[in-house]
């Protein structure tokens, strides 16, 4: 069976100022039904900020591998291409990252009630969080730059 590369020429990435290593494609925000959907795209061989989830979630990887690791850079767990992970809020502050190439997953936030991501420093305080609001912003200035 042949092996088919994940097309992404016609999703516009966009980054964020300050985080390094991840663009994004915001799908939808819903905020009745409490719901983020969006793409990552996370450099090779790189690593984002550390964070913590604190809204459930689901992620399928679309290409690539994802490499997930603990706070002290320990290796924690790598998803293939086509893994499929449900999560809930909370749980251990984390770094990600592509493998030998960048790597594209799909997540989306479920029941949402506050921050979606929080950002965390090296001594694990929150520096910054990205909530409903702030997906809304991002999605709104990503719409308006299409077509």
């Amino acid at each position: 069976m042949a092996r088919l590369a994940f097309d992404d020429r016609n999703i516009v990435w966009r980054t964020v100022e300050g985080f390094d290593h991840a663009a994004y494609h915001i799908l939808s925000v819903d905020e009745d039904a409490r719901i983020v959907d969006l793409l990552f795209k996370f450099a090779a061989n790189e690593r984002i900020a550390l964070h913590r989830h604190a809204a459930a979630y689901r992620t399928l990887v679309l290409q690539g591998e994802l490499r997930i690791y603990r706070p002290n850079g320990e290796l924690k767990e790598v998803r293939p291409v086509g893994s499929y992970v449900a999560g809930k809020a909370g749980g251990e502050p984390h770094t990600e990252g592509g493998g030998d190439q960048d790597v594209i997953v799909y997540f989306t936030n479920r029941d949402i009630d506050g921050p979606v991501y929080e950002i965390l420093n090296e001594h694990h305080q929150v520096v910054a969080t990205f909530g409903i609001p702030e997906f809304k912003a991002l999605y709104e200035a990503q719409s308006s730059c299409a077509a």
